[in-house]
């Protein structure tokens, strides 16, 4: 809960996607899990309350009863512990849980250095973009990270999602 609304922060190891949601659907709370398969190189997510499956990088419902329900994006961002203690001196952080998870360690690191995602063979995105180009998605645009350090902004001609 932040600010008395119920959340789900959601991280992708394998698409190193990092996305916040407000977990109420349909006047309810849910609570969400990770079934341990993969959709497009994306982990899927199921909640608790129905055993619907949810695609975590769209937040969208895809088996279930609350297929075709999309969850709220909140704002989210990434960033180094570094950079953020030093935004933050006084802020607080989840502790470890106390079963064994290695949190700062990504499993898929030699994912990152492939020319293609690994375990997905669909299409490649539009406009020659790589598919493990990282970028920033706002809504359904993305921009891609190399340009925004080149100019600095975000306009509106970024990549538009159909």
């Amino acid at each position: 809960m932040v600010g008395g609304m119920p959340i789900a922060v959601t991280f992708c190891p394998l698409c190193n996607s990092g996305i916040t949601f407000d977990r109420r659907v349909n006047c309810k709370n849910l609570g969400f899990g990770v079934t341990g398969k993969l959709r497009n190189s994306d982990m899927i997510m199921y909640d608790r309350e129905t055993q619907s499956w949810w695609q975590q990088v769209e937040g969208r419902g895809i088996v279930g009863e609350l297929k075709r329900q999309v969850l709220e994006t909140l704002p989210t961002w990434m960033e180094s512990w570094a950079e953020f203690k030093a935004r933050n001196p006084d802020g607080l952080v989840m502790t470890q849980p106390t079963t064994y998870h290695d949190y700062g360690r990504n499993p898929y690191t030699r994912c990152n250095s492939q020319q293609r995602t690994i375990l997905y063979s669909g299409e490649e995105p539009p406009h020659n973009v790589s598919s493990l180009a990282r970028v920033v998605r706002v809504e359904n645009q993305v921009w891609l990270v190399t340009r925004l350090r080149e100019d600095g902004a975000v306009t509106d001609n970024g990549i538009t999602l159909t």
